[in-house]
């Protein structure tokens, strides 16, 4: 049996790196500003959420670290190429911590269900946005001195983030039904 166990592990750790390399591919979607808002509306957020919605909360969690040391370290990893430590002492930097809990919380949730359909990804997708916003909305408020208008200017965020949260459960639901083996959960049989 010890012969399957280095598999395991090296399978483990290519789908931790490969989403790290998933959220990073999301930021060259370039971010815009709406409504005069600090913080820009990015597709990248979506990549922690898929990745707690297909590898659980502790590789989810790895793949985001990985991803975000990365981009502090200078990679031009986040939406528009941004890189290094200046993103995450800005009004955005709330956000990007945010992404490991949103992470983490999607992943603990999705593992708690034995067979993860759309319902339980749809509510797991939705607590990882609301703990994205626990972090991402008093920080900006923090660096702007005014948690209020922070949290006004983040409403706009919630009509892409509601499309969002919707795509990535789609996606992952599909993935849990086509290759279970990947997300640690057994197929559905059919009696």
């Amino acid at each position: 049996m010890s012969g399957s166990r280095p598999t395991t592990s090296a399978a483990a750790l290519a789908t931790t790196v490969v989403f790290a390399a998933f959220i990073a591919v999301l930021g060259i979607f370039p971010g815009f500003y709406l409504g005069g808002a600090a913080v820009p509306i990015v597709l990248q957020n979506m990549g922690p959420l898929l990745a707690g919605s297909i590898l659980g909360a502790r590789r989810a969690g790895a793949a985001v670290l990985l991803f975000l040391a990365l981009a502090a370290l200078g990679l031009p990893l986040l939406s528009g190429g941004r890189g290094g430590i200046g993103p995450f002492l800005g009004p955005s930097g709330g956000f990007l911590f945010g992404w490991l809990l949103a992470a983490v919380v999607v992943g603990l949730i999705v593992r708690r269900s034995t067979r993860p359909g759309l319902l339980v990804l749809l509510i797991a997708n939705i607590a990882g946005v609301l703990a994205d916003y626990l972090i991402g909305i008093p920080y900006w408020g923090l660096m702007i001195g005014d948690l209020g208008a922070a949290a006004v200017q983040s409403l706009v965020f919630v009509p892409g983030d509601a499309v969002k949260l919707v795509a990535v459960s789609l996606v992952a639901a599909a993935v849990h039904r086509a290759v279970p083996a990947l997300t640690g959960h057994r197929a559905a049989t059919r009696g």
